[in-house]
């Protein structure tokens, strides 16, 4: 009896790290290049423009790469990032590469932190869809591109954004970054089809056979 109840936790750790192993979570490079975090050079290429054109999920994480020496990334509150006051941010992201998991659905507001730039229109709004959104398609799934792979070597990253609240330092290998590819966009939706269909019934099969 001890060794089946011994068993079925063994399988059921499994289950849920299978489970987990198909987040929709995704490593998206901020404006589709590396040096995007800049003046725009007219209204249309604003970062905004490239936002409002992409879906952004619970646990996505925004990449962004500049000279830490002559800029930074401010997580702001709304009225701040309208009037661009810099003096009261909730984060500040000095790292040559800037990795912020979106944790919450909502809006989240970034402005550049060197002096002048966001009057100039260096900031951003990032909307993130609820789960409701994300799971049964009532927003359109426009995928960004590119995005960052998970394969590459470990960069350590800046603190992540839980929200409005204060900045947390992950773990240094949570995060991986590679050079940019095209995200394909085969992940949405694949949790779902996966636990509802044969896969999760034969699996469910094995789980009665080993245990009895």
């Amino acid at each position: 009896m001890a060794s089946s109840c011994s068993l079925l936790s063994s399988v059921m750790l499994l289950f849920i790290i299978i489970f987990f192993s198909f987040s929709e979570a995704n490593e998206i490079l901020v404006g589709g290049k590396t040096d995007s975090w800049k003046i725009p050079s007219s209204q249309s290429q604003t970062l905004n423009k490239w936002a409002e054109k992409c879906r952004f999920n619970i646990e996505d994480t925004l990449v962004m790469q500049f000279d830490p020496k002559k800029d930074s990334v401010l997580q702001v509150n709304k009225t701040d990032y309208v009037t661009c006051n810099t003096s009261n941010p909730i984060v500040v992201y000095r790292n040559e590469t800037v990795m912020i998991v979106l944790l919450r659905s909502g809006p989240f507001y970034f402005i550049s932190g060197a002096k002048g730039h966001c009057q100039q229109g260096q900031k951003m709004t990032v909307v993130v869809l609820s789960d409701i959104h994300t799971y049964k398609g009532s927003s359109p799934a426009v995928a960004p591109s590119p995005v960052v792979s998970r394969g590459g070597p470990a960069i350590a990253p800046s603190p992540v954004v839980f929200g409005d609240g204060p900045a947390v330092s992950p773990s240094p290998v949570v995060f991986h970054v590679a050079p940019a590819v095209a995200r394909t966009g085969a992940v949405s939706g694949l949790r779902s089809s996966v636990f509802n269909g044969p896969l999760f019934l034969a699996f469910g099969s094995l789980l009665l056979e080993m245990v009895f």
